[in-house]
């Protein structure tokens, strides 16, 4: 026969209302006080109805998380570890959207206030637009981006500064003494705008910036295509004494491959020349890429426990001692909902000072 609330909470030594809490709203009950009610409920063989809680307090227990690019990739996997490290914990489910269009996404903006079927929205690293915020807002769906191109369009952000860190890393290669860089970044094809485009700019502010003349240039693959890095490769072998002395990848995705083809057609790195990329994804360090180092998963924690900030309509004013730890930079609004976490230069094996011609 299964218990009664009643038992359950004088099995755990607690209240009536902190065992309701613990199943309700898990995020507000301390964690030992949730283990000693789970382990009662547990031994009592005492169950909840999820639906009848949603029912009774208004929530559905879900966060809806938009990306734009399929969840298995090296990013979204460890931005959705992080994220489910923390909601899961305070009985929140996950639900996925993936938005590759502006009318996938205004759609979605214009449906979910109808089927209320979400307490927050997570969006990462592509752009949203003010009225669908005011959508969200009117009832009481409090957005959190991630690495989102806009910040302030959002209820609360967690992100890197994309072209600050693209601007530190072509910062270093000049350092080095490389004055022919060139930035290697692909077509655009998609009509949503995503945060890595900054990175761009990173790389032109750095160059116009420094204090020795810098041949800059940009050259552009097609990453729908197979064989894109191969075709880029043979593009900068044919430009033989013209060639750069240091590439510099928007992302590390693209700077392994390209690495792999080059070598393979002879071109010594960095001896002959320098390969730089961004994120720190799976195998840079293996394979010694210098990359500016980024943690998805860590931003997945912060911006979950914002979100759970939101939902309870507690105060964001003070920050946790974990969110002012070393890799969450000082550049915090004064609200404290946006906050821009540290990236790390990584020098390793594929930079090194340029050869002389």
């Amino acid at each position: 026969m299964e218990a009664r609330i009643a038992q359950v909470a004088v099995k755990a030594g607690v209240s009536i209302a902190t065992v309701s809490r613990a199943f309700a709203k898990p995020d507000l009950v301390s964690p030992k006080t949730r283990k000693r009610v789970y382990e009662a409920a547990e031994s009592l063989n005492y169950s909840i109805s999820r639906s009848a809680t949603a029912m009774k307090t208004g929530h559905s227990f879900r966060i809806a998380l938009l990306v734009s690019e399929d969840i298995a990739t090296w990013f979204n996997s460890r931005l959705f570890s992080g994220l489910n490290a923390v909601l899961s914990t305070a009985g929140y489910d996950i639900v996925i959207y993936q938005i590759e269009t502006p009318e996938e996404r205004r759609g979605f903006f214009e449906t979910l206030p109808v089927r209320r079927n979400a307490d927050a929205v997570i969006v990462s690293s592509f752009a949203i637009e003010a009225d669908e915020t005011r959508r969200l807002r009117s009832v009481g769906v409090p957005i959190i981006g991630i690495n989102p191109p806009v910040p302030n369009v959002c209820d609360a952000s967690i992100r890197i500064d994309d072209r600050g860190g693209m601007r530190q890393m072509v910062e270093y290669l000049i350092s080095l003494g490389h004055t022919d860089i060139a930035y290697i970044s692909p077509v655009i094809t998609t009509r949503l705008s995503h945060s890595a485009e900054a990175r761009a700019l990173g790389f032109r502010d750095a160059c116009a910036s420094a204090s020795t003349s810098i041949r800059s240039r940009e050259l552009f693959f097609d990453e729908r295509s197979d064989s894109s890095m191969e075709q880029l490769a043979d593009r900068i072998v044919d430009l033989g004494e013209d060639m750069p002395t240091a590439l510099c990848c928007y992302a590390d995705l693209g700077a392994l491959p390209l690495a792999f083809a080059l070598q393979r057609r002879r071109i010594d790195i960095p001896g002959r020349i320098s390969l730089a990329g961004f994120d720190d994804a799976t195998y840079s360090a293996q394979y010694g890429l210098t990359t500016m180092h980024q943690d998805p998963r860590r931003l997945g924690t912060l911006a979950a426990r914002r979100t759970l900030d939101l939902i309870g309509d507690e105060s964001v004013q003070e920050s946790s001692a974990s969110e002012r730890e070393h890799d969450v930079s000082s550049a915090i609004d004064e609200t404290n909902r946006h906050i821009v976490v540290n990236l790390e230069l990584m020098p390793r094996l594929t930079t090194g000072y340029p050869i002389r011609r």
